[in-house]
């Protein structure tokens, strides 16, 4: 105990680095409490270093108090909206190239099907399509196989 109160600033800021590992590597940013606590860690930690804290650990306890609130009421929304963005990618395939006949007319409704790869998708397109389209696979969503008409070259 004795060398960790003789090396406080050094404890600090390990304790800081090893909180930010675990938050942003186990825990994948996910509760923001330990990144909040390593930052004031690491900064209380610098701050002792260089000496505009005294190394106590009375100091080290209220600094933390103070630094992990100030950074919680400062990074909050910004991080939490960091957090909730949502990246909408279209799910690109192989099959979705992938060209073949309708056995039953389409549209928008979903109420055709075709079996590929032992599965049996929902078929939907924008526009009606008369059985005997040839048809190629535009988007693909869960279950279901968005066509429309191929356009044939003459």
């Amino acid at each position: 105990m004795s060398y960790l109160l003789s090396h406080l600033p050094q404890a600090l800021l390990v304790a800081g680095i090893l909180a930010l590992i675990v938050e942003v590597a186990i825990l994948g940013f996910a509760s923001l409490v330990l990144f909040f606590l390593g930052l004031s860690l690491v900064v209380s930690g610098l701050l002792m270093l260089v000496g505009l804290l005294p190394e106590t650990p009375t100091s080290a306890l209220w600094s933390n108090a103070a630094l992990t609130c100030g950074f919680a009421l400062a990074l909050w929304r910004p991080l939490k909206r960091l957090q909730n963005e949502q990246q909408i990618t279209p799910v690109n395939s192989d099959f979705a190239r992938d060209a073949f006949v309708l056995e039953q007319d389409v549209d928008l409704s979903g109420n055709s099907s075709h079996r590929y790869s032992g599965i049996d998708w929902k078929l939907k397109s924008q526009q009606p399509l008369a059985a005997g389209t040839t048809v190629k696979v535009i988007r693909v969503d869960v279950g279901v196989l968005w066509v429309e008409a191929l356009e044939q070259d003459a």
